[in-house]
C-alpha cells in the first residue's frame, strides 16, 4: 500500500488523524504504518456504538458431561481409540501463546515465566512435558504442535523456544503463526495511536486462533498431514493433558463436532464459564450470566445441574471448523485501559477504561457447532491456571498442585 492508498482508506474510515505524525517517522517507520494501515480493518470499529447494549443471548439449558466414573468405566475402549487416532497423523494440538506475563511482574511472554523453585522450570517447557507424556502414550508419534503467538511476542518466543532446543520437541513438529490484532479505539470508534508511527492494537480475542492459522496459510499444512481434529488449549495451565488419547477417543467414539475439557465446579458461583445448551445447542454460559434459579437447579442424580466449567481446553473437528468459519462469529466489545498518544504527541497510560477493544470468543465458535461433549477431568490433576503472582490461580497455586502431581520444581 502506498501513502495515497493509505490516505483513501483512512478517509473513507474517518481515521486520518493516523499519519499526523507521517512526515516524522523514519522510512522504516512509515512502511510499517503504511502496512499496518493494509491489514487493519477499520470497519469494525463502527461496533462502537453498541457497547454496554445487551448481547441477547438465548435459552439456557443444562448439557450433562461425562463425568470421570464413566470415563474410568470405558478407559480402555476410549484409550485406544485415542491412541490410534494419534498413530494415524489425525491430532493436532494448538498452543494459545500470545499473551505477556505482565501480570506476574514480567516484560517477557507468559511461556517464558519461571515457576521453578531449585531449577529452571518455565512454563513452556511444562506445557511441552505434558505433550511428551501423550507422545509416549501413544508409543512415540509426534502431534503437530501449533504455537500462535501475538505481534508483541512471536520474535522472542521463537528465539526462546530455539534457544532451549524446544525442550525435547522436534523443531520440524513445531508451526509458529501470528494472532490477529484488533485495532483499539476511543468511545467514537477513532483509532488510538499507541506510537506516532504505530496504530494501537489488542489480539482479537481466544476464538481468533482459526481464522489467524487460515489467513498464515496452515490450512494447506493441515490438510496435507491428514489432520482431522485440533486441539487448542492456553499457556497458562501447567497442569493440562494435551490431545491425550483418553480424551480424543472419548470425543471421536461419541461423534461429536468438539470435546471440552471441565471440571466439577467448587462452589455454585465460582468465576468460571459453565458448559450448557443455548436454544438447543453447546454453549458456555458466563459465571455472571448464572441465575439464582441456575445455581439452586439439580440433575437427576440431585447434583448441580449447571455443574461443569470449562478450562479452555477444547478438541474441535476441523472440517467442522473450517463449515463455520464460512460466517463471522459475533464481535464482543470489552472496555479497557488503553494507553494512546495526546494531542502533543505523549504517551498516557489512563488510570480507568477509556476506550474499546474488539474479541471473538470460543463460547460462540462452539455455539455455532452442532455437538459437543463435555468430558470431565479431575481439577488436582489437570487445572492449575496461572493468573496472579500469589493467592486464587496464581504461580504460588500452581507450585502447590505441580508438587501434589509429582513434578519437581
Amino acid at each position: 500500500m502506498d501513502l495515497q492508498q493509505a490516505k483513501e482508506k483512512l478517509q473513507k474510515f474517518g481515521q486520518e488523524h493516523v499519519l499526523k505524525y507521517y512526515d516524522e517517522l523514519t522510512e522504516a517507520e512509515k512502511q510499517d504504518l503504511l502496512k499496518q494501515i493494509d491489514e487493519t480493518d477499520f470497519a469494525i470499529l463502527e461496533n462502537c456504538k453498541n457497547l454496554g447494549k445487551s448481547e441477547g443471548r438465548g435459552k439456557f439449558e443444562p448439557l450433562a458431561a461425562m463425568q470421570v466414573s464413566e470415563i474410568e468405566k470405558r478407559h480402555d475402549e476410549f484409550f485406544n481409540a485415542g491412541v490410534e487416532t494419534i498413530k494415524a497423523g489425525k491430532v493436532g494440538a494448538v498452543l494459545l501463546a500470545g499473551g505477556m506475563g505482565t501480570r506476574l511482574g514480567s516484560d517477557n511472554p507468559k511461556g517464558m515465566y519461571d515457576i521453578g523453585l531449585t531449577k529452571h522450570v518455565y512454563i513452556f517447557q511444562r506445557i511441552i512435558e505434558n505433550l511428551l507424556d501423550t507422545v509416549k502414550q501413544a508409543g512415540g508419534t509426534y502431534i503437530h504442535l501449533f504455537i500462535m503467538t501475538s505481534e508483541k511476542n512471536n520474535d522472542i518466543t521463537i528465539s526462546f523456544l530455539k534457544e532451549h532446543n524446544y525442550f525435547g520437541y522436534p523443531e520440524d513438529k513445531v508451526t509458529f503463526f501470528k494472532q490477529d490484532m484488533a485495532p483499539a479505539s476511543d468511545y467514537n470508534g477513532k483509532v488510538y495511536m499507541e506510537g506516532k508511527g504505530r496504530i494501537s492494537t489488542s489480539p482479537n480475542g481466544n476464538a481468533g486462533w482459526y481464522a489467524s492459522m487460515l489467513k498464515a496459510g496452515l490450512r494447506d499444512v493441515i490438510l496435507k498431514e491428514g489432520i482431522e481434529w485440533m486441539d487448542i488449549f492456553a499457556v497458562d495451565n501447567v497442569l493440562q493433558r494435551i490431545a491425550d488419547p483418553c480424551f480424543v477417543g472419548a470425543t471421536v467414539i461419541e461423534g461429536v463436532a468438539c470435546g471440552a475439557k471441565v471440571v466439577r465446579k467448587n462452589a455454585p458461583n465460582e468465576g468460571v464459564g459453565v458448559m450448557c445448551l443455548e436454544d438447543g445447542k453447546p454453549s458456555i454460559v458466563e459465571y455472571y450470566e448464572l441465575t439464582q434459579e441456575m445455581m439452586d437447579a439439580k440433575d437427576e442424580n440431585g447434583d448441580p445441574a449447571y455443574n461443569y466449567g470449562v478450562i479452555l481446553n477444547y478438541l474441535f473437528n476441523e472440517k467442522a471448523l473450517f463449515a463455520i468459519a464460512q460466517n463471522t462469529l459475533p464481535l464482543h466489545i470489552v472496555e479497557k485501559k488503553i494507553p494512546y498518544l495526546d494531542e502533543n504527541g505523549n504517551l498516557i497510560k489512563p488510570e480507568k477504561p477509556n476506550g474499546c477493544k474488539f474479541e471473538q470468543l470460543v463460547l460462540d465458535m462452539i455455539h455455532e457447532l452442532d455437538s459437543c461433549l463435555p468430558y470431565e477431568v479431575v481439577r488436582e490433576h489437570e487445572f492449575a491456571p496461572i493468573k496472579n503472582p500469589t493467592g486464587k490461580d496464581s504461580v504460588e497455586s500452581a507450585r502447590e498442585l505441580c508438587k501434589l502431581n509429582g513434578i519437581e520444581l
